[in-house]
């Protein structure tokens, strides 16, 4: 039998290394033993957790296993599913203040046939920082324009950005136009702006009759060329996958639902500030939140300065589906390493603690339409997952070892090669 802390002191040889290897597949399989599984699907036990080519195959106190399987004793430990940040940037921004390293938008108002996935960069510096932190999954999100484009669910470990895709297309990116027109003592500016809002909801309007008279050329044979606008459009009418609308403010959400039921379309509801505001219509429409930062401020001058922290403990007092994220902005990518700490400010703010994990493991999963694969530990899924001294929630808890798809992943990073370097300052200084 292997014990843990033989594997720990391999993986630490390469805290001094700035470079990440990704991890070569699964060859043996490995069997957890002796320590706290946290399936989130199911009660946690004491036991032992087998995988092999990447699956999880046997779950349970004991475990019988062949002769060429690798046994890990983890003794004192806990094994939890991989967290999932439900929403970023991460990958297509390095710098934000440097445009050569933000490839995260596109010019232009229309751009459905945007994929992510494509500009996702398996090297940036804020990967290994954020898998430390037991975020394994990451759903990659286009910005800019009012339909940026589609997004993809990328495993944070890889060599190229094809290696690194779970699943794609997950949806087609909206961001909706603001619903409020600002008083004013003149009509003619406050014209101009009801305008505007009344020319971008005709664009939304008009995209999706251009889509639907090419699906109907398509079916009918009559297709004379091919627009790849349009045919990213089809499986949104087919409802194979989502918009996802990124809207805050209560006027914009109920303008959404509204306008998503009249295009007869699946809609998941992103940022979602004013969501509580709004629970009854999301609920009867069935519409999902991916509730984002949780750690922000407050949208109006007289709301209190925790009013973000409670909404999570809201829609689920009101039987919504949410998760939990981080921000997607262009400034946030390097961030994701908070999302625990953002489900953690709303546990602490009422919403259970179990809930608090399932809002960034199987909720986000769920929602994102991955939990075939990825979101918790059951018997079929993927061996994506995560070995931590503690719960993964609380800032004092390390991440020891983590799996991708049964591959022991590389859990150096910079912050880790930074805290080494200038421990050896002080030391030094020490010695003098």
């Amino acid at each position: 039998m292997r014990k843990l802390f033989v594997f720990i002191c391999l993986l630490s040889a390469g805290l001094f290394s700035s470079d990440q290897i990704p991890a070569p597949d699964q060859k043996v399989p490995i069997l957890l033993t002796n320590g706290t599984v946290h399936p989130v699907s199911q009660p946690s036990f004491e036991g032992s957790i087998l995988f092999e080519n990447g699956k999880i195959t046997k779950m349970g106190p004991e475990i019988l296993t062949s002769p060429e399987t690798e046994v890990w004793d983890i003794s004192g430990m806990h094994v939890y599913p991989g967290l999932i940040a439900a929403g970023t940037t991460i990958g297509l921004v390095e710098i934000s203040a440097v445009r050569a390293t933000a490839d995260n938008a596109e010019t232009g108002w229309l751009n459905p046939n945007v994929r992510a996935e494509r500009a996702y960069n398996p090297d940036s510096e804020s990967i290994p920082v954020t898998r430390s932190n037991g975020v394994l999954l990451a759903h990659v999100t286009p910005q800019g324009g009012r339909v940026s484009g589609t997004s993809a669910v990328m495993q944070l470990d890889g060599w190229t950005w094809e290696d690194c895709i779970l699943r794609t297309p997950i949806g087609i990116h909206v961001n909706w136009p603001s619903m409020k027109i600002e008083k004013s003592s003149h009509p003619k500016p406050d014209q101009k702006k009801e305008n505007q809002r009344d020319v971008q909801m005709k664009q939304l309007d008009d995209m999706m009759e251009d889509a639907r008279a090419y699906l109907n050329a398509l079916e009918n044979n009559t297709l004379k060329g091919t627009d790849q606008r349009w045919e990213a459009m089809i499986p949104i009418l087919r409802k194979e996958i989502p918009f996802f609308i990124h809207a805050n403010r209560i006027l914009q959400i109920q303008a959404a639902v509204e306008w998503c039921n009249r295009q007869d379309v699946n809609m998941i509801l992103v940022g979602g500030g004013d969501s509580w505001r709004t629970t009854d219509l999301l609920k009867d429409n069935h519409i999902p939140v991916i509730f984002e930062h949780p750690l922000s401020t407050p949208m109006r001058r007289d709301e209190s300065t925790d009013a973000k922290y409670g909404v999570p403990s809201m829609l689920f007092e009101n039987g919504i589906k949410f998760c939990v994220s981080a921000s997607a902005g262009t400034f946030e990518a390097s961030h994701q390493r908070n999302v625990p700490y953002e489900a953690a400010m709303a546990a602490a703010y009422g919403l259970p603690r179990d809930e608090a994990l399932k809002s960034v493991t199987l909720y986000a999963a769920e929602i994102l339409g991955i939990d075939d694969q990825v979101g918790s530990l059951d018997v079929g899924k993927d061996a994506t997952l995560i070995i931590t001294d503690g719960d993964p929630l609380e800032i004092t808890t390390h991440v020891e070892i983590a799996f991708i798809q049964g591959r022991l992943i590389d859990l150096s990073d910079r912050h880790k090669t930074l805290y080494e370097k200038y421990q050896q300052k002080y030391l030094q200084k020490q010695s003098d």
